[in-house]
């Protein structure tokens, strides 16, 4: 009984290990960028020894690319499991309301993931080109049916989803630039209600799905 204790307790360290290395190295990545960012910032910033960094990940390109991958797994997640049967309002606008709150939630995770889609996505290539690349066409399979279905208009489904990401990460990606038109400091909770509920209203209206309630008044 002790030792099965023990093995937890011993597994639970190295998962917390892991995600405060994480959380921390998106803070390193966020403010400095791939090549300005190093293993012993994240490891000073996390108090701990960089030995125990390089434990956990082998370098800073595998630390990277973990926090990459996490920020997609992120956000495909609240669309992963649509299907054909599914309503398009409801199923997109969820999609939508998720993507927004998590521009508010994850700000770092969307500026680190523009960052790298700038400079050409040298260290996710493969990704964007092989399982990504897998996951938009599925999910446009489903559009398209929505569509022969005539539960909406005839759009280009990888234009719509585009249009998701970048309407919704534009409130991370740019903030400075919402704040100052809004003129606040920041959003508030209530902010980012107004901003999904407007954005799904115009969203599902341009794709002429009809809405049952409505959003905003």
């Amino acid at each position: 009984m002790e030792n099965s204790q023990n093995k937890y307790k011993t597994g639970q360290i190295r998962t917390d290990n892991r995600a405060k290395i994480i959380t921390i190295a998106e803070m390193e990545f966020a403010e400095f960028g791939y090549k300005g960012a190093s293993i012993m910032n994240i490891a000073k910033r996390a108090n701990m020894p960089r030995a125990n960094v390089h434990y956990y990940f082998k370098s800073k390109l595998e630390l990277y690319k973990k926090v990459l991958t996490d920020i997609l797994q992120l956000w495909n997640q609240a669309f992963n499991q649509i299907t054909p049967e599914d309503d398009p309002a409801e199923a997109i606008g969820a999609y939508i309301r998720a993507k927004v709150m998590y521009s508010k939630t994850n700000p770092l995770a969307s500026k680190i993931f523009a960052n790298e889609i700038i400079h050409g996505a040298p260290r996710i290539n493969e990704y964007l080109n092989s399982d990504f690349r897998d996951w938009l066409r599925s999910k446009s399979a489903v559009i398209e049916h929505w569509i022969k279905q005539k539960k909406m208009d005839p759009v280009d489904p990888l234009f719509l989803i585009m249009l998701i990401w970048s309407a919704t990460q534009h409130y991370a990606d740019f903030s400075t630039q919402v704040n100052a038109v809004l003129d606040k400091n920041e959003l508030t909770d209530q902010d980012f209600e107004d901003v999904a509920n407007n954005l799904t209203h115009i969203i599902l209206k341009g794709c002429g799905i009809q809405i049952k309630s409505p959003l905003i008044s």
